[in-house]
């Protein structure tokens, strides 16, 4: 009996050297895409800025590369963009030849997802 005492004490500390976050650990960050925007019509064949709240990065951004892909109807369709920095805010792509809707959206994925609102692309 005279051993549980000091076990009871190690093991806490233990629970609570593995629970604390590393200094090494980095944060996750979706930026909120900015364009395009509801009410935004693009056109096949022309090129555009996609953009997003770059101005509160993470300190230990756990990926800082970036991927955007073309959805329609809740499925990604095509990649748009790859392999440039988040922290830029922003990134020219062309737009793909597609069949014309509203119900186009960019995912722009890096360490996270986020997202735009609904937009247009016409022929």
């Amino acid at each position: 009996m005279m051993f549980t005492a000091p076990l009871v004490v190690l093991a806490a500390i233990c629970n609570v050297v593995y629970a604390a976050p590393s200094a090494e650990a980095g944060n996750v960050w979706a930026p909120v895409i900015t364009y395009p925007h509801h009410g935004t019509i693009w056109y096949t064949g022309q090129r555009h800025n996609v953009t997003w709240d770059a101005s509160h990065p993470p300190m230990n951004l756990t990926n800082s590369t970036g991927e955007i892909w073309l959805r329609k109807s809740g499925v990604n369709t095509k990649v748009l963009a790859q392999g440039f920095n988040l922290t830029l805010g922003r990134i020219e792509v062309t737009v793909p030849s597609v069949k014309s809707g509203t119900n186009y959206k960019l995912v722009l994925y890096g360490d996270s997802s986020n997202t735009s609102q609904n937009f247009a692309i016409k022929n």
